[in-house]
């Protein structure tokens, strides 16, 4: 195709809206705290435009003790003890480019090889899932979490543009004046209500406790009905295409045993698993496959190194703290645009969750959500408008065994002290519906959520999910 030619699509592919694309599905497979770099950066050897790791020229870290650790490809799985990733955290690792710094004065005592998994990679092939249709789709090599913090904030990004000025992640309600907004207080809109406004179809499919039910709005009868355990992802997949929601979200397992969500020091190989089966489903109904975009991403970098400095963003709205306005990204995080209706290519575009958003705004003719959202750069442009979907995609992927639950009982991290004692405390509340607090009462939503919802989706997060020692949720023998 010659240079004219190549500008004339150019040009009418970047004018054509989203809603003219023939993608009538999205699915969004959210993982856990793995940086770029790290998962996809050893394909610049497969895609020479791809800015990832370079072996002539390996980029090195300090330890506070001085000592340089170089990236190394590794085969390790799983990662102990887990990186850091608060806000104070990232910003001194993005600033300053002291990843392994920041984790040598966290662990004070972990050991040189311990060290050196800050500046890890893998090769190609390593990651069986990942790695497949990473050769095979689109890789986005600057999509950046949306903010340098945490899994809640960047996930309620991801679902909503914002985070309301907050980013800490609570791990218990000891003070419920400190911690009382952190669960109950983020009363923002949503995708979901957007798509509710337009009366299009949404589900969300779950491991065990869906962290989106935070969102105080997901809370609402209307809203609560729409969670599925991942089972029913199976089945609707395999069902009608018709039947399939426009719009599906996935929530990982966060729990042992059996946690997929690839949150350290859980085992990658069953987030590998867990994409797999996403995909195979997917690919193996045709008409859904033909009418689908699966997005892979990772909610935020996990405090693993990536070479990429984070650029400025726009502020969602007037939330800010002392330390931090939101007005920069956080690191870069894994992303692939995965459909028979993209193509094998490295997308250059910078990207942030809620381009995800503006896509999905576009696309639909929702209402506005952010600001952030409204000055984001939708994918809409990698996706083929006409023609026919590919016929050489894989027909499926590989799906590594689902690693033996672990009996050495491992410390909570950050996020999953925070779900239990989210649901804790709202199980408290669902067990007194009678007479409980005001406060407590508009923090839950309008309708508040019911006791049959609660019995049928909460009481089930808890009842098979989480075992109960002691009077505490949490706990396990």
């Amino acid at each position: 195709m010659g240079l004219f030619r190549k500008l004339v699509e150019w040009f009418r592919r970047s004018t054509v809206p989203a809603s003219a694309d023939p993608i009538r599905h999205v699915v969004v497979l959210m993982l856990e705290n793995h940086a770029f770099d790290q998962m996809l950066g050893s394909f610049q050897a497969i895609f020479p435009d791809l800015d990832g790791v370079d072996p002539a020229n390996l980029r090195s870290n300090r330890d506070k003790d001085g000592i340089a650790y170089t990236q190394a490809a590794t085969t390790g799985t799983s990662v102990s003890p887990d990186p850091m990733h608060e806000l104070s955290n990232v910003l001194d690792q993005v600033e300053n480019g002291n990843f392994v710094l920041d984790y040598s004065l966290a662990y004070p005592n972990t050991t040189p090889d311990e060290r050196q998994q800050i500046m890890g990679y893998f090769a190609p092939g390593v990651l069986p899932a990942l790695h497949e249709l990473a050769r095979h789709f689109t890789i986005c090599d600057h999509w950046y979490s949306s903010v340098p913090g945490p899994t809640w904030a960047n996930r309620f990004f991801a679902q909503s543009g914002t985070s309301l000025g907050r980013v800490q992640m609570p791990e218990d309600l000891a003070d419920s004046a400190l911690h009382w907004p952190l669960y109950f207080g983020y009363d923002q809109d949503t995708i979901y209500d957007r798509l509710n406004e337009k009366g299009i179809s949404w589900r969300i499919y779950h491991g065990d406790i869906p962290q989106s039910l935070v969102l105080s709005h997901q809370r609402s009868r209307q809203n609560a009905s729409r969670y599925e355990f991942m089972d029913v992802f199976d089945s609707d997949a395999r069902g009608e295409e018709e039947r399939f929601p426009a719009f599906a979200f996935i929530d990982p397992r966060y729990y042992w045993p059996g946690q997929n969500d690839d949150h350290p020091p859980h085992t990658t190989l069953n987030a590998q698993a867990l994409l797999g089966n996403v995909y195979n489903a997917l690919r193996q109904n045709d008409r859904l496959w033909t009418s689908t975009l699966l997005v892979v991403l990772y909610d935020e970098h996990g405090g693993f190194y990536d070479h990429v400095p984070p650029p400025a963003a726009v502020p969602p709205d007037g939330h800010s703290l002392p330390a931090f306005g939101f007005d920069r990204l956080g690191v870069r995080v894994p992303a692939l645009l995965v459909s028979p209706w993209v193509e094998r290519k490295v997308l250059k575009t910078e990207f942030d969750h809620t381009s995800l958003l503006k896509y999905l705004t576009e696309k639909w003719g929702l209402g506005p959500l952010t600001e952030r959202v409204a000055k984001a750069h939708s994918f809409a442009t990698a996706i083929r408008i006409s023609g026919q979907p590919r016929d050489d995609t894989p027909g499926s992927v590989p799906v590594p065994p689902i690693a033996h639950a672990s009996t050495t009982v491992e410390p909570l991290n950050a996020h999953q002290k925070a779900l239990i004692a989210f649901s804790e405390r709202l199980e408290q509340e669902i067990e007194e519906p009678v007479g409980k607090p005001a406060r407590m009462a508009a923090m839950m939503g309008e309708p508040p959520l019911q006791v049959e919802v609660a019995k049928t989706r909460v009481r089930k997060f808890l009842a098979q999910q989480k075992v109960k020692a002691g009077g505490k949720w949490g706990h396990r023998p």
